[in-house]
C-alpha cells in the first residue's frame, strides 16, 4: 500500500518538537528522518502483547480475567442477535430534524459489539469468534462512510444529505473506526489472515482511501488548529491516525510514508500540547478532558513505546499539570464542576488506566489516587465503551490491573488563572460542608456557553445551585442557532441580568479586573462582568466567597445605580437543584443524592419569583431529576446585594 504524502510547510514549531528533537538528535530539517529510523518495526510498534502470545491472552493469561469473563459472556449473548446496522435515512434525519442518536447509536453499538468480538477471539482463538471479528471488520469496510453524518461536509461541498464515497470526510468517527481496526489488525491480524486470506489487505486499502490520503491531501481541516484554535478534536483524530500508521502501513515500500504520517500526527499534537495553558487547564471542562487531554498523553505515550522510549514528554510542564486537571475539578463521589458541554454527573465508565498510567509517567500520586478511587477490584478494569485500545491497554496494564483502590485527594483550593476558574471548599480532603467553585473567562470558549462570572455551590460536594449542562446533541448544537438552546443563555446561569439585556456570545463579551484569593480562613474570586453584557457600559462587580470560619458563601454584586430608565428589569439568578421551599427572603434546598439541605438569604424588600423548568431531555433528567428551579431575584432598584448561603440551620449541627 503506497500513498503519496506531501510535506506541507511550515512545519509546526512548538514545544513538543523542541523536546523531541533534543531527545532524537536531530535538528528540526532532520527530524523526521530520525523520527522514521527510531520507530518500531509495524508488529511491536503498539503496547499490547498480540493475541498469539498466550501468556497474555490464554487461560490464565496476565490480561485481566474478570474483564475477559464479561466480555465473553457478553459476547456469547451477541451471536444470536443480529448485527445493528446504521441506515441511511438515520443519516439523512441529521439534515432534517437535526437528530444525531438515531445514526450515532447502532454505530457505536456495532463497534462495540465488534471490540467484543475482538477480545472473545483473542482468548479463545475459535473459528467462531474469529468469524464474527470477520463480520464486524467488513460491515465497517463495507460502510459508505465512517464519518458521524452531523459532521460530514458532503451536504455543503456536495449538496448531498448522504455521505459522498470518493470524497471521505476525516473526522472524529473516521478516527476511531481505523483506530478500532489497527487495533484488531494488531491483536488478530495474523490469525484472522491465516483463515480469511486478504482481510488485511482489505483493512489496509479502506484506511488509505479513508484516512491516510485525506488526511494528507487535505489541510484545511477545521481540527488541525492551522489557526490557531485548537480543542479536542486534535489529539483525538491525530491519536487514532498516529496508531494507524505505526500498524498498517507494514509494507516495506510505505516505510517512507509511514514516517512522514507520523511526523504529521506528531506536529498536529504538538499544535495541541502548545496551546494548552501551563497549569493544564481545559476550557471544554472535565467531561472533556477525557477526549482532549487524556487522548493526547496517550498517543505520546503510544509513541513513546513506538521510539523504545526515546521520545519521552512526560516532563512538559503543561502535561504534567493537565493529568491533575480531573480531581481538581471534582467535588464528590461522581460529581464534578462541569463548565460549557459538560455534565456534572458524566457517566462513570471513563477510561480511568490512561489516568493512572499518565499519573504514573509524571509522578503525581494524587492523580493516580483519584484514578484508583474508580478501580474496584471485583469490577473490569476496562470495558468496551471505551474504544478498543483503551480496552486492550487497561486489561494489560498490570499495574492498573492490580492497584489497590485509594481516596480522591479533594484540594482545599485550585485556582486556575488560564480559564480564571476557582473551586474551594471547607477543608481539602473532605467534601463536607460547603464547596464553591466560580469562573471568570469569556463567551468564546470551547463548547461556549455564555456564563461568565457564574458559580456553583455544592453541599456536602452535590451541587445546589447548579449549572445545567447540556441537552442531547442535534445538528443545532453546532449550528447558527445554538444559543437559542436554553442552557446555552446565560439568562439560565447563575449570572445577572442587566436592565433586561443577556450576556451574548463572542470573545469580547469577557470578564475583567478578575482577582483570586486564598488564605487559610476565606477564598474567594472577584471580578467585573459588565463587558459580557452588550451595550452595557457600567462596571458590574461579582466577589463570590466562601468563609471557612463560618462555613458560609457569599455572593456580592455591586454597581454603579439602580433602576432602569426603559423600565427593564434587573435580576440576579441562581437555578437550583432539588427540592426547593420559599420562605419571606430566603428559600431552602434539600439537595439530590441525600446533601446537607442549604438555605439561601437575601436582603428583606427584593421580590423573589421561582421559576420550574420541566426536563424532559435524558441528558438532563438523568443528572437532575424532573426539574430545575431557578430562582430570580429583582434587584431592579439596588445597587448593592449580598446573598448568602449556607447549611440550613435545622441540618448544620449534623453535619458538622
Amino acid at each position: 500500500m503506497t500513498t503519496t504524502v506531501p510535506r506541507p510547510a511550515p512545519v509546526f514549531d512548538g514545544v513538543l518538537a523542541a523536546r523531541y528533537r533534543a531527545q532524537a538528535g536531530a535538528d528540526a530539517d532532520g527530524f523526521e528522518s530520525a523520527l522514521g529510523a527510531l520507530l518500531a518495526a509495524p508488529d511491536q510498534a503498539l503496547p499490547v502483547a498480540p493475541a498469539g502470545d498466550r501468556t497474555v491472552w490464554g487461560r490464565g493469561g496476565s490480561a485481566d480475567p474478570i474483564a475477559i469473563a464479561e466480555i465473553l459472556r457478553r459476547a456469547e449473548a451477541d451471536r444470536t442477535a443480529p448485527w445493528p446496522v446504521p441506515l441511511a435515512t438515520a443519516a439523512a434525519r441529521v439534515h432534517d430534524d437535526g437528530d444525531r442518536v438515531g445514526w450515532e447509536s447502532v454505530a457505536f453499538e456495532r463497534q462495540r459489539r465488534l471490540s467484543r468480538a475482538a477480545l472473545a477471539a483473542a482468548h479463545t482463538l475459535g473459528p467462531a469468534e474469529l468469524g464474527a471479528v470477520l463480520d464486524g471488520v467488513w460491515l465497517l469496510c463495507e460502510q459508505s462512510s465512517w464519518c458521524w453524518p452531523a459532521h460530514d461536509d458532503a451536504p455543503r461541498a456536495h449538496g448531498s444529505v448522504l455521505p459522498v464515497v470518493t470524497d471521505p470526510y476525516l473526522d472524529l468517527g473516521a478516527g476511531e473506526v481505523v483506530g478500532q481496526l489497527a487495533w484488531i489488525d494488531h491483536l488478530l491480524g495474523e490469525k484472522l489472515e491465516a483463515r480469511y486470506p486478504g482481510i488485511r489487505s482489505r483493512i489496509r486499502h479502506e484506511a488509505r482511501v479513508r484516512v491516510f490520503e485525506p488526511f494528507t491531501r487535505r489541510r484545511d481541516w477545521h481540527w488541525l488548529g492551522l489557526d490557531g484554535d485548537v480543542h479536542n478534536w486534535n489529539p483525538w483524530i491525530h491519536g487514532n491516525v498516529l496508531v494507524a500508521a505505526l500498524r498498517l502501513l507494514d509494507d516495506p515500500a510505505d516505510a517512507a510514508d509511514r514516517g512522514r504520517i507520523v511526523a504529521l500526527a506528531v506536529e498536529g499534537i504538538d499544535r495541541y500540547v502548545t496551546a494548552l495553558p501551563p497549569d493544564g487547564a481545559i476550557d471544554e471542562g472535565y467531561a472533556y478532558w477525557w477526549n482532549g487531554a487524556c487522548r493526547a498523553l496517550e498517543a505520546l505515550d503510544i509513541l513513546r513505546h513506538a521510539t523504545g522510549g526515546v521520545l519521552d514528554a512526560a516532563a512538559i510542564p503543561a502535561l504534567h499539570e493537565t493529568v491533575a486537571f480531573p480531581h481538581r475539578m471534582h467535588l464528590a463521589r461522581d460529581w464534578y464542576l462541569n463548565l460549557a458541554d459538560g455534565q456534572a454527573r458524566p457517566p462513570a465508565a471513563q477510561p480511568w488506566h490512561a489516568l493512572h498510567r499518565a499519573a504514573r509517567a509524571v509522578g503525581d500520586p494524587d492523580a493516580a489516587a483519584h484514578a484508583a478511587a474508580h478501580r474496584d477490584a471485583g469490577e473490569p478494569a476496562a470495558t468496551e465503551t471505551e474504544g478498543l485500545g483503551r480496552l486492550l491497554r487497561g486489561i494489560t496494564d498490570p499495574e492498573w490491573v492490580g492497584a489497590a483502590t485509594d481516596h480522591s485527594p479533594l484540594p482545599r483550593d485550585v485556582w486556575l488563572a488560564s480559564t480564571q476558574v476557582l473551586v474551594t471548599r471547607s477543608r481539602a480532603g473532605s467534601a463536607a460542608g460547603l464547596t464553591l467553585a466560580a469562573k471568570g473567562g469569556h463567551n468564546d470558549e470551547h463548547h461556549n456557553h455564555n456564563d461568565v462570572g457564574s458559580f456553583v455551590v455544592a453541599s456536602d460536594g452535590v451541587p445546589v445551585i447548579v449549572d445545567a449542562g447540556r441537552p442531547t446533541y442535534t445538528l443545532q448544537t453546532f449550528g447558527p442557532d445554538r444559543y437559542a438552546i436554553w442552557t446555552m443563555q446565560s439568562g439560565w446561569h447563575n449570572v445577572p441580568v442587566i436592565g433586561g439585556v443577556e450576556q451574548r456570545a463572542g470573545a469580547e463579551f469577557a470578564a475583567s479586573g478578575v482577582e483570586a484569593f486564598v488564605s487559610d480562613a476565606a477564598t474567594s474570586l472577584s471580578l467585573d462582568l459588565s463587558r459580557a453584557y452588550p451595550g452595557v457600559a457600567a462596571p458590574w462587580r461579582r466577589t463570590v466567597r466562601l468563609d471557612r470560619v463560618s462555613g458560609r458563601v457569599t455572593i456580592e454584586d455591586a454597581w454603579p445605580s439602580g433602576g432602569s430608565a426603559d423600565g427593564k428589569r434587573t435580576w440576579i439568578r441562581m437555578l437550583l437543584a432539588g427540592e426547593v421551599r420559599q420562605d419571606e427572603a430566603s428559600v431552602v434546598v434539600t439537595p439530590l443524592d441525600g446533601a446537607s439541605s442549604v438555605r439561601i438569604t437575601w436582603p428583606t424588600g427584593i421580590r423573589a419569583e421561582l421559576v420550574v423548568r420541566e426536563l424532559d431531555d435524558p441528558m438532563l433528567s438523568h443528572v437532575w431529576g424532573p426539574q430545575l428551579t431557578r430562582l430570580d431575584l429583582d434587584v431592579t432598584t439596588r445597587d448593592h446585594v449580598v446573598v448568602t448561603v449556607e447549611l440550613d440551620q435545622t441540618n448544620a449541627e449534623d453535619a458538622r
